[in-house]
């Protein structure tokens, strides 16, 4: 069976050696990055920066299509030429055309990495986190003309762990796709998979991260909430803690969430009155650390803060020196 591959970054690895693992062809590979970025560029940041698909496809000697959109003509031509079985699609920006999406023999599939139909759209590692789920999930689906809604071809949950971030998902998740697509291809090769309709009932769609989701509220939200938002947001974006004109990243592995109890010790022993959430309760400069009470009455503390900016950084422990406990932390 003849598979073309579409993706980026560790999903389309994973697919990749997922259907090697199958004993499928794999008749060509079209990265995102040509989508992305010029041919010069590419060129050059595969020199000085191989990634890990494309040192896949150099060491399987994978021919690689050179097209700019998986809708051009050109994009056709070459899956026309291929004879293709299978598009396999994963980690892709595009909305394919009815017309491309029915070019292979057998099917189009995309890779999701949700339990669908829930959680649609572009980053459900992230919004999974964000929103403090327990469980998420992988689904590989027919294609059709919109995001993520085709027939269902398998799919399985997945546990999402205390305190990870999207990064350490993101690795679970791409490998479980690795281990079902090879599963699933040797049954579409013999006919051996019923679709099943997505129930539009349980349906839910999640957009992109707007720049608002990057800044932390501590007046608005509850310690939980902050914790998942930090954790989520990592490794694509960082979050940001305002103070005043200055803006602090908190590391995500470095946080950890103060019951009443021990809010109330350290209230106590600051002599500190009226606390409000956005208090900075405590700081210690040794370990660039700020707590700051949340919105239920509890705090987060955060270790290893930085402050934002090249010239910034290496200030950012004499900066918590001067912050006060009954400062508040303000948007700006």
């Amino acid at each position: 069976m003849k598979v073309v591959i579409l993706g980026k970054g560790e999903m389309l690895s994973n697919l990749i050696e997922g259907t090697l693992d199958a004993g499928c062809e794999i008749a060509g590979v079209l990265r995102y990055e040509r989508v992305q970025y010029s041919k010069f560029f590419l060129s050059f940041k595969d020199f000085f920066k191989s990634s890990h698909d494309v040192t896949l496809i150099k060491q399987h000697k994978l021919r690689e299509i050179k097209c700019r959109s998986a809708n051009s003509a050109e994009f056709k031509k070459e899956i026309l030429k291929l004879n293709a079985d299978v598009i396999l699609v994963g980690t892709w920006g595009e909305k394919l055309k009815k017309e491309i999406i029915d070019l292979p023999v057998i099917a189009c599939v995309n890779v999701h990495p949700s339990f669908l139909p829930k959680y649609r759209g572009p980053n459900p590692y992230l919004r999974t986190v964000m929103n403090r789920e327990t469980k998420t999930g992988i689904t590989f689906h027919l294609m059709d003309e919109n995001f993520d809604s085709g027939a269902i071809l398998a799919q399985k949950k997945i546990d999402i762990l205390p305190d990870e971030t999207s990064k350490e998902l993101k690795e679970r998740v791409v490998f479980q796709a690795r281990l079902m697509c090879s599963e699933l291809l040797k049954k579409l090769e013999y006919g051996l998979v019923i679709p099943v309709a997505q129930n539009e009932d349980d349906a839910s769609y999640f957009p992109n991260i707007k720049t608002d989701d990057m800044m932390l509220d501590f007046e608005k939200e509850t310690a939980s909430q902050i914790h998942a938002r930090i954790r989520a947001l990592h490794p694509w974006l960082p979050a940001y803690v305002t103070y005043k004109d200055k803006f602090f990243i908190p590391n995500p592995y470095r946080m950890k969430i103060l019951n009443r109890e021990q809010c109330s010790n350290i209230i106590k022993m600051n002599g500190l009155n009226n606390v409000q959430a956005g208090d900075v309760i405590n700081g210690n400069a040794k370990s660039a650390s700020i707590t700051v009470m949340c919105l239920n009455g509890e705090a987060l503390r955060m270790d290893d803060v930085k402050l934002y900016g090249f010239f910034n950084k290496p200030v950012t422990r004499l900066f918590i020196k001067k912050i006060t406990a009954r400062r508040k932390l303000s948007r700006l």
